[in-house]
């Protein structure tokens, strides 16, 4: 296990000590801080950017008039790391980071990633299992009685009893587990400075019980008497199925997942509750979204815009996104396998146009800056100020998608505002190209045929990712997609558009495999789909239950929760390769395996050199030779030993 070593260079000046956060005495000494009034513990490696959530979260607070120092992936083998600043007079705040710590490091097969991308280097032992928990329960050790408030997406997913992927098995919400005296779920500026601003002006932790967006452990006698809400229109407590419940029953984890759903809009959620034995965790129902002006003073915040100085090796998400700009947060997709939704919400959050030049100034301030914005974007780059047509039905409202199984009439789908803001970016002065990298929703796109041509024409270098998942209606409704023709609609509309540019562009599909409700028969069809168009992907997607999700919930209980209908899906390891084999038909390094799926789904007519036939023979006629044979198999197992999977569960940036 290897820590890196906060050092202080000869050359650094009182100012550069001033231009981080504080992570160590010295740098506070800079500051003529004698003591911090809130600590950050953070899993990931210290980058000073908007797109890493503990230096947002420590800069909005800083802005606010807060002392606030920043530990990042500190040495949890004891307190010694996490004491170096001193006792903080306010709280501690702890994140895992920007992804779950047990998917950052393990792959949907369960093996170790070859690379944590949030830590420098890109070394994967630097931050512990579970690291919520074990940070907050370190900083129990080191602060006594200080509060210790919990957030970011671990535990914004972990806080109802939820099934973990990993260890087989339903857990306990995180709160208890952590033993934290607050946690903060969503987007947490709102909550964090409601907490702060609080506890500065003399509260008690145990009196702040009230914020939007925050969840609590609740005693044996102080919750039992709660008034329960019996129907949507009431504001009083939703009881959850208990934990013992929903972790032996798999229908009663079904109902409280689906139950949990209907409450994440901010305009009508209810607080919840769930029993977990003698105790209890209250959920306040979530916070309301940043309207414009907030989220353009949160990214114009003075960001250093780079990792911290004490580091000598690269952080590899850093290099991702540095060049890139936020312009919008939330997803009304409702994707069942994404957790973006979960954590962002699904009200759009946009930046204004001005914001985002002010940030394409500071990029031109960066050394290594050339003019290209390699993204210009957030979960959905084309969903940039859409929104419902009256805020009244807003908030009202109890679907999960705006867009699934049919674009709702009340979605104001105008893509002028992002067509307008596009045009500024490329235009504004050091600024050679722009690209929309964190992909578009087509189904939206096929609105606009304008910004299919505008994307073809000057934002696309080449290539543009796209996510169809898969080519099944059944397989696609179980995801919340919209249906495969839309996608070739729009293919074709795009294809049409950059030859209309001059230019040479492809799509880059993503796939899912192993998604609940897909079966062997339907990877073999989607199989041949992807022949009979001459489609190879290399981005593939085997499907991993992300704590919270829908899917996850379909793969734990063989239940839709919304139509309470069995759902088929595929847990053996074994059956996950096979599916995972059908989509790389055509590369020789997973031919034996795509021959077993066709034989287990009984399709042995497609195994041969007939022109419908998506694999060689093993042997014989058509069959490859050993030298090739031999070749695939190498690749196979360097593969299976160093590739992690493309995208990480659809968490958050960067897509890995």
């Amino acid at each position: 296990m290897t820590f890196v070593k906060l050092r202080r260079s000869r050359n650094e000046n009182v100012n550069d000590l001033k231009r981080f956060l504080p992570t160590t005495r010295a740098e506070m000494e800079a500051r003529g801080w004698d003591a911090l009034d809130i600590l950050l513990i953070n899993g990931d490696a210290y980058v000073d950017h908007p797109a890493f959530g503990g230096a947002l979260i420590g800069r909005f607070l800083e802005a606010r008039g807060f002392r606030v120092g920043m530990i990042a992936q500190p040495d949890w083998r004891s307190t010694d790391d996490i004491l170096r600043m001193g006792v903080p007079r306010l709280m501690v705040g702890i994140t895992a980071g920007n992804l779950d710590s047990m998917l950052n490091k393990l792959t949907a097969q369960k093996k170790t990633r070859g690379e944590d991308q949030y830590s420098p280097g890109g070394e994967t032992d630097r931050r512990p299992n579970r690291a919520s928990i074990v940070y907050s329960n370190l900083a129990r050790q080191a602060f006594g009685g200080v509060p210790i408030i919990l957030g970011g997406i671990e535990a914004s997913l972990r806080r109802i009893a939820h099934f973990d992927y990993w260890s087989d098995s339903v857990r306990r919400s995180i709160v208890l587990d952590a033993k934290c005296d607050l946690l903060i779920f969503g987007m947490g500026e709102r909550p964090v400075w409601e907490v702060a601003r609080r506890l500065r002006a003399g509260e008690t932790i145990d009196q702040i019980r009230d914020v939007r967006g925050t969840a609590f452990a609740m005693r044996k006698g102080a919750w039992e008497s709660l008034p329960q809400s019996r129907h949507v229109t009431e504001k009083k407590v939703l009881f959850l199925p208990s934990f013992e419940e929903v972790s032996t029953d798999r229908t009663a984890f079904a109902e409280m997942s689906r139950a949990f759903q209907y409450e994440t809009n901010p305009g009508n959620a209810r607080p919840l509750l769930q029993p977990h034995g003698a105790e209890a965790v209250y959920f306040n129902p979530p916070a309301f979204p940043l309207e414009t002006a907030e989220m353009d003073g949160l990214y114009d915040l003075p960001f250093a815009r780079a990792p911290h100085f004490s580091y000598d090796k690269p952080i590899p998400a850093f290099d991702t996104v540095k060049h890139s700009i936020v312009t919008m947060r939330g997803c009304f997709g409702g994707c069942t396998f994404c957790s973006i939704t979960e954590h962002e919400g699904r009200h759009i959050s946009s930046r204004s146009e001005d914001s985002v030049l002010r940030e394409i100034r500071a990029l031109r301030r960066m050394d290594d800056f050339r003019g290209t914005v390699t993204d210009l974007g957030g979960p959905t780059a084309n969903m940039y100020k859409m929104t419902c047509k009256s805020e009244d039905i807003e908030t009202k409202c109890r679907k999960l998608s705006c867009v699934h199984p049919e674009i709702c009439d009340n979605l104001v789908t105008d893509h002028g505002p992002l067509l307008q803001l596009m045009k500024r970016v490329r235009e504004a002065d050091g600024v050679k190209k722009v690209f929309l990298a964190s992909g578009v929703r087509y189904d939206l796109a096929e609105r606009s045929p304008k910004f299919i041509d505008e994307l073809a024409k000057h934002h696309t270098g080449g290539q543009l990712s796209v996510a169809p998942e898969h080519s099944k209606k059944d397989v696609l409704d179980k995801m919340k997609k919209p249906d495969v023709a839309s996608f070739e609609r729009f293919a074709e509309r795009f294809s049409c558009a950059s030859e209309e540019a001059g230019k040479n562009q492809f799509l880059v599909p993503y796939f899912i495999s192993g998604h609940p409700g897909s079966t062997l028969k339907d990877m073999v069809d989607l199989a041949l789909w992807l022949k009979e168009r001459n489609m190879r992907p290399r981005q593939v997607q085997d499907f991993i239950p992300t704590p919270m999700s829908m899917a996850t919930t379909m793969y734990h209980t063989g239940i839709d929760p919304l139509t309470r209908t069995p759902v088929y899906t595929a847990k053996e390891m074994h059956d996950k390769r096979l599916q995972k084999a059908l989509i790389f038909y055509w590369d020789p390094a997973h031919h034996e395996m795509t021959r077993e799926a066709l034989v287990k789904a009984g399709r042995r007519d497609l195994i041969g050199t007939r022109p419908h036939c998506l694999v060689p023979p093993a042997e014989g006629k058509g069959a490859l030779s050993i030298h090739a044979q031999r070749q695939a198999q190498a690749r196979r197992r360097m593969g299976e030993k160093t590739g992690p999977s493309p995208d990480r569960g659809r968490q958050g940036r960067p897509r890995g």
